[in-house]
């Protein structure tokens, strides 16, 4: 009897230990998800265009793209934890300097691209209070500079789930936009106007911008940095499946609720930034209510996405050049990953402030990051084919389903640019 309660005490305790190790791989997953480009602060502007243009039809394509996240994501983070190497170290291992230096390229201008886009976004939102640009991106830089002082990965990855999750203040916004569900399933199911270039081209832009190149860099860095290692790949799924889940119902519920609003009343407003968009937007939802949850909700995605695509940029610096690159250093202990985290920060910043017209540079962000993508999965593919240990190696479907995924993914990003241009 004794012994028979020995092993089911043993046997609850596997259990938990189980548990807590899933537990633990949670985190950067979500994390890169909150500030994927389908919901930062630039993205937001292409769901309400969705929602206002074309009402419920692209909520279905938002929900396909789900699995297209997940799996893109979950090589990404499958690579760290088995090689315990950042996406621009294995380049280099792999492919020589020279590819790495091309890789590290397309970061970097994708990386001020994104941050030019997130703190256009914390901007409108100080703007909606009569609050100064010269008052708003200053102080967030100087937040942003702060929080990676701490000397510690998990202290930095909970500061940016917490702002991250104040995107899903959206979701309550739905309801009180008092949408028709029969309406939204009726225009989902119904037919579609392909035939219409317009149509077309916010297809593109929703899929061909679901995936970013600092997205990559960003997963593959952070498994490592927080010690993720083989036994953590159940939960690593886990992770990139949640937040998979989580960004795409986001957008979801934005396309739902411009939809019930704007889409239904006044289709023909322009929605081209934030500004116009925190116009037209909370006089439907009540203007206080209104204007504090588009507030809080942009900032979430602004913030979150300015902290991983910063750090996605001085993971890859860092080794590339093959200095400390640690959220667990100090800053005497890393000089180069936190001078490049700080560099990148106060070029978004200033451009910002500098009265750069951010509207077209919007639309040429979007052109650059449908350009660049190509090369960036391209890599990623390229080592899921090669890096990966023997136990851990994509199977036949996994391959078939990843090479369909960069053929649909880049083709309807370069049909963007095309559109754009």
């Amino acid at each position: 009897m004794v012994s028979l309660s020995g092993a089911e005490g043993q046997g609850q305790g596997k259990k938990k230990n189980s548990i807590w190790v899933l537990l633990l791989a949670i985190g950067p997953g979500i994390t890169v998800m909150l500030a994927d480009t389908d919901t930062d602060a630039g993205s937001i502007v292409t769901a309400a265009q969705s929602g206002a243009q074309w009402g419920y039809r692209l909520v279905l394509l938002n929900i396909i793209l789900i699995p297209i996240l997940y799996f893109v994501q979950e090589l990404t983070a499958r690579l760290g934890m088995t090689t315990g190497k950042g996406h621009g170290q294995l380049i280099k291992e792999r492919f020589g300097k020279f590819w790495a230096y091309i890789s590290i390229i397309t970061l970097f201008i994708s990386t001020i691209g994104a941050l030019v886009t997130e703190f256009s976004g914390i901007m409108g939102v100080g703007l909606l209070f009569g609050i100064s640009k010269w008052i708003t991106v200053p102080l967030v830089v100087t937040l942003l500079i702060t929080i990676s002082c701490t000397g510690k990965y998990n202290f930095v990855e909970r500061v940016a789930i917490t702002v991250g999750l104040f995107e899903l203040v959206f979701i309550p916004a739905m309801f009180f936009a008092e949408p028709d569900f029969g309406e939204v399933l009726k225009e989902i199911a119904g037919p579609q106007p392909f035939n219409d270039p317009s149509y077309w081209f916010l297809i593109s832009a929703n899929v061909g911008a679901v995936i970013m190149p600092w997205m990559v860099f960003y997963q593959q860095g952070a498994v490592v940095d927080k010690g993720l290692t083989e036994k953590d790949i159940p939960g690593g799924k886990i992770d990139t499946l949640l937040g998979s889940i989580v960004t795409q119902l986001v957008v979801v519920v934005i396309i739902i609720t411009v939809a019930a609003t704007i889409g239904k009343n006044s289709p023909n407003t322009s929605l081209n930034n934030i500004q116009q968009i925190s116009d037209a937007l909370p006089p439907f939802l009540g203007n206080t209510l209104g204007k504090v949850v588009f507030a809080v909700g942009i900032s979430g995605a602004a913030l979150v996405a300015a902290i991983v695509v910063s750090l996605a940029s001085s993971w890859g610096f860092g080794e590339l050049f093959e200095k400390p690159c640690s959220l667990n250093n100090r800053w005497c202990e890393a000089p180069l990953f936190y001078g490049f985290y700080t560099a990148a920060l106060l070029t978004g910043g200033g451009v910002v402030l500098s009265g750069a017209p951010l509207v077209q540079l919007s639309i040429w962000v979007e052109v650059l990051n449908s350009l660049l993508l190509p090369i960036v999965l391209g890599f990623l593919l390229a080592l899921g084919w090669t890096a990966l240990p023997e136990k851990h190696r994509l199977g036949a479907w996994e391959k078939a389903i990843l090479l369909s995924i960069y053929i649909v993914v880049c083709g309807l990003g370069v049909a963007t640019v095309a559109m754009t241009v």
